[in-house]
């Protein structure tokens, strides 16, 4: 019998490679997009970190979020597709549109290409940016019922791009009538073992703790989740009858500020405790060195916000289980020692 074949988008990300191991042990064939087919001896790099040699059932395809020619091919076979490619956080961008097109236009390139092959379910790869931006006075947890208002001032470009691709997904399933099913998977700051010294925007501020590149902390507040459990939720996402139509915020329902999170690291790793800052920057004192800085506008837009969440609804409708935040904070500062990222 012919295995399923899963087709999962930028497969040289941190999230993506976790999901290709996953479904890799589990059986699955996995087709994989990469902007530029290079980028296989790293995937194949990470896979074996990740504990996976026998790789006959992985293939590569090059196909990238700016041209929707590739994608009709790349999908062809697939019993489902697992969407995470994204622009990444450009913090030095001229013009927002440069963050929010791509993302919006590859959604719908995927979308297009699942429902003219006859995929089952597309699983896109939301982001918590699409539930938390634009609310100024939430006293209650954030739960997958809420959505990004992006009508009041200062939303960063990164939130708003996650916010309309994941609308624009959800439009097209509204108006497709091929049988296509949707679910999407909104993380949180997603930590966990690095595979190779090729990570997420969310991993570097571990690295920039251990190694004294970060001086001081701003008063960010944000829930962490491991990407091994982001990954088991996508393939619950993919896999469960219940999940269609559905949104699950990945998350562990804890929230850490990021001296907390310099705690956690300085009592983990006492050898690198002298690297590890222990000031807070007021958060108006931030605002204003943001308007200068463009690399500080995204962490300025966030610090000082309430960011509890929730996770009851992945955990009842889907018999989520997920590791605490402290342990996934803790496995990626030990990943980076391990490869040699951190000295």
């Amino acid at each position: 019998m012919s295995k399923k074949l899963v087709v999962v988008t930028g497969g040289s990300g941190f999230i993506a490679i976790h999901i290709i191991l996953q479904l890799l042990q589990q059986g699955y064939a996995v087709r994989t997009t990469v902007r530029a087919l290079e980028k296989r001896t790293l995937i194949t790099e990470m896979l074996k970190n990740g504990g996976q040699t026998q790789l006959d059932d992985l293939s590569f395809i090059a196909a990238d979020l700016t041209h929707e020619e590739p994608w009709n091919q790349a999908i062809a076979g697939a019993t489902y597709v697992i969407h995470v490619a994204s622009p990444t956080p450009t913090l030095n961008f001229k013009d927002e549109a440069e963050m929010i097109q791509p993302a919006v236009n590859g959604v719908l390139y995927v979308l297009r290409a699942a429902s003219k092959n006859h995929v089952k379910r597309v699983v896109l790869t939301s982001a918590y940016g699409a539930i938390f931006a634009g609310h100024r006075t939430q006293t209650t947890p954030f739960t997958e019922n809420d959505w990004s208002d992006l009508t009041v001032k200062g939303v960063h470009p990164y939130q708003k791009s996650k916010t309309l691709s994941e609308r624009a997904a959800w439009d097209f399933i509204a108006n497709d009538d091929s049988g296509l099913e949707l679910a999407t998977v909104n993380p949180v700051a997603v930590m966990g073992p690095v595979l190779a010294n090729d990570y997420s925007h969310s991993n570097i501020q571990i690295q920039e703790m251990l190694t004294g590149k970060t001086k001081v902390l701003a008063d960010v507040h944000s829930g962490y989740v491991d990407a091994r459990d982001v990954a088991s939720l996508h393939l619950l996402a993919m896999t469960k009858a219940q999940a269609a139509g559905q949104r699950f915020l990945a998350t562990t329902g804890e929230t850490y500020s990021m001296l907390e999170v310099a705690n956690i690291l300085r009592t983990a790793f006492p050898e690198f405790a002298a690297n590890i800052p222990t000031k807070v920057v007021p958060t108006a004192a931030l605002k204003i060195a943001a308007k200068a800085n463009p690399m500080l506008r995204m962490v300025a837009s966030v610090a000082g916000l309430y960011a509890e969440t929730s996770n009851a609804k992945a955990t009842k409708l889907l018999g989520w289980h997920c590791r605490s935040a402290k342990e996934a904070i803790i496995a990626t500062a030990q990943s980076m020692i391990d490869l040699g990222i951190v000295k």
